[in-house]
This record gives C-alpha cells, sequence and structure tokens, in this order.
C-alpha cells in the first residue's frame, strides 16, 4: 500500500484503474486505458488495481462496483468515474486537470 501511496503522491495526475479480472467491461476498458496512455505518454501515470488481490486497498477507497476509475491529484481523489469509459471522455477529464497543474 505504500507503494501505491507513492504512486498517487506523484505531481503528475494518476488515473487508478479498480477492477476484477472476471468484469467483462474491465476487460474492455484495458485497451482504452493502453491508447488514452499512448495519448498522454509520461505527463499522467495509469495503474490497474485488481480488487480481488487488494482487498484493503478496495475497502480504503470504498470500491463497491468495477471498473471504477479514480483519478489522482498530488494524492487527492479528484474525480471518480463507474463503468466503462471511452479514450475521449478519459482524455478531457485529464486534460482538464493536466491544465491546471500547469
Amino acid at each position: 500500500m505504500s507503494e501505491f501511496n507513492d504512486i498517487i503522491k506523484d505531481s503528475k495526475p494518476t488515473l487508478v484503474d479498480f477492477f476484477a479480472t472476471w468484469c467483462g467491461p474491465c476487460k474492455m476498458q484495458g485497451p482504452i486505458l493502453e491508447q488514452v496512455k499512448a495519448t498522454f505518454g509520461d505527463s499522467v501515470n495509469i495503474i490497474k488495481i485488481d480488487v480481488d488481490r487488494n482487498p484493503e486497498l478496495s475497502a480504503t477507497y470504498h470500491i463497491r462496483s468495477v471498473p471504477t476509475l479514480i483519478l489522482f491529484v498530488n494524492g487527492e481523489a479528484a474525480w471518480r468515474g463507474y463503468g466503462l469509459h471511452q479514450a475521449d471522455q478519459l482524455e478531457a477529464k485529464l486534460r482538464e486537470f493536466i491544465s491546471k497543474e500547469q
């Protein structure tokens, strides 16, 4: 958990995908996140957390459904989304917070 906290406290926005391996929409979200990462490169962190392997972390962030996406800015949850999100939606949200940081 300390490694997770170090990542979300980074000065770059960090998008966390709380997912489950058995979840259909979660499987579809993965390639979309790869596309978003390709668009933004090193200006954002994108990490995936398996809720079944990380129950304590999932409980800490009140994950009740998957996929749940949380955008952290300087260690604080700045946005939360539930369900499948398309690349253009995520890119627009990330641009909001990247422009605020600059």
